[in-house]
């Protein structure tokens, strides 16, 4: 078995709001699958993708409540390939409006921070060093 690519799928509120803070962060869209519904975040062009998707238009995917900022249902971590990558990005969400939810960890071979962005969704960005591990 091999998954091709992944889609992450993640209600919204606005998608001018998202697009601007995702732009801010260093991240770009997929045009080809984004319109004023909807937006194709590019985590891994070719492989890792994340949908916004405003609340209505995420509610036709389901019958079951979307939850709100307040639970939790998914954390989304994203591998990048620094340290300071991590407090780069990181740093970038909550200047920009993100709040953090608990404090960065570092665990020698890997080291992470997390944010929720502007509707609630929490995000863990990590750098990890396999050399460093303990087998």
């Amino acid at each position: 078995m091999k998954v091709k690519a992944i889609y992450v799928n993640l209600p919204i509120k606005d998608t001018e709001r998202s697009r601007d803070f995702w732009t801010k962060l260093g991240f770009s869209f997929d045009e080809n699958f984004s319109n004023e519904q909807a937006l194709c975040l590019i985590l891994n062009e070719g492989q890792m993708y994340s949908m916004l998707i405003t609340h209505e238009l995420f509610s036709t995917f389901t019958d079951r409540p979307i939850s709100n900022s307040s639970t939790t249902q998914v954390l989304t971590a994203i591998e990048v390939d620094s340290r300071e990558e991590v407090d780069r990005i990181v740093g970038l969400a909550l200047q920009n409006g993100a709040s953090r939810y608990r404090e960065s960890a570092d665990h020698g071979w890997m080291y992470y921070d997390s944010f929720a962005d502007l509707d609630g969704h929490q995000w863990e960005v990590l750098y990890t060093d396999p050399s460093r591990m303990n087998l």
